[in-house]
């Protein structure tokens, strides 16, 4: 087994066993904030409870280890197809060890072959950079958190939706509205405004790499952020939409060029098991540092 390998089983069994601090100090904050007694506060407890036991006993967060989703920023030259062989038998020996369920089907067939491998899965977005760094970021995304992912396309006039920020609030509301904690709230929200239908998902689950406490850096997509993320968690919705003040942990908005004739808002959302986690590799493949 190479080195590249064994770095890249340890990735997934972190990122599926272990919440990044970022997401549990969230999760800590907001139990905080929630009414004792309440059954929101229970719901946060047992999220927390649940997080304890599962980096105690190195198992999966979630019974549902979701679409695995690599993100790969590496120099040029480097060897992208054997990396992502590599990464691929990684993935079946991590679900072999049960660091991974059982849980990618073919989609014509209903099969499970038990390897969690196949046309697109896992999934793998490189880029290039002009950096001798190799850094590999992972996310386990849940397909309860993906189905209440939403995509409108502006203006929708029954909803007073412009072509404008006011209007991408609206809509990016009314995602966490019709969620109704569906989707194992408290979320988080990765938003991209602009792009096509396809770009705009793409680009929406990238905003999920960044940490929660972060602020955007163009004040326009910060405010807007900082808006949608105080308005949600006044809308009563709460943990598991049983109520409370902790609709959403955190929302990460960006923005891409799109064509005169198309305005898409892509919203993708994730769960509590916010399953992120990221390395940057020696030259061996050897993990040199973790990145959350």
């Amino acid at each position: 087994m190479s080195a590249l390998q064994d770095s890249l089983i340890e990735l997934i069994r972190r990122t599926s066993a272990e919440i990044p601090d970022d997401v549990h100090q969230a999760i800590l904050t907001s139990l905080e904030n929630e009414k004792q007694g309440t059954i929101a506060e229970n719901a946060m407890k047992i999220i927390d409870q649940n997080i304890a036991i599962a980096k105690n006993k190195s198992q999966p967060i979630c019974q549902d280890t979701g679409s695995i989703l690599f993100y790969v920023d590496c120099p040029i030259g480097f060897d992208q197809i054997t990396f992502a062989e590599t990464a691929r038998e990684a993935v079946k020996l991590a679900t072999k060890k049960g660091f991974l369920r059982q849980n990618s089907v073919d989609s014509l067939t209903g099969k499970n072959d038990g390897t969690n491998c196949g046309p697109g899965a896992p999934a793998f977005h490189f880029h290039q950079h002009r950096s001798a760094e190799v850094s590999v970021r992972l996310a386990l995304k849940g397909g309860g958190c993906e189905n209440v992912g939403a995509q409108y396309s502006l203006p929708i006039e029954k909803m007073h939706a412009n072509r404008d920020l006011d209007g991408c609030r609206k809509v990016i509301l009314d995602a966490v509205l019709q969620a109704q904690g569906k989707g194992c709230g408290p979320g988080i929200l990765g938003v991209c405004i602009g792009g096509d239908r396809a770009t705009g998902y793409e680009m929406s689950k990238t905003q999920f790499l960044r940490l929660i406490p972060d602020r955007n850096p163009v004040p326009e997509l910060d405010a807007l952020e900082q808006d949608i993320l105080k308005t949600a968690n006044e809308l009563g919705i709460g943990p598991m939409g049983f109520g409370g003040k902790t609709t959403l942990l955190g929302v990460k908005i960006c923005a891409a060029n799109r064509l005169p004739a198309s305005f898409f808002v892509s919203i993708s959302y994730m769960c509590w098991a916010f399953r992120r986690q990221g390395v940057t590799l020696d030259a061996a493949g050897k993990i040199e540092k973790w990145l959350y």
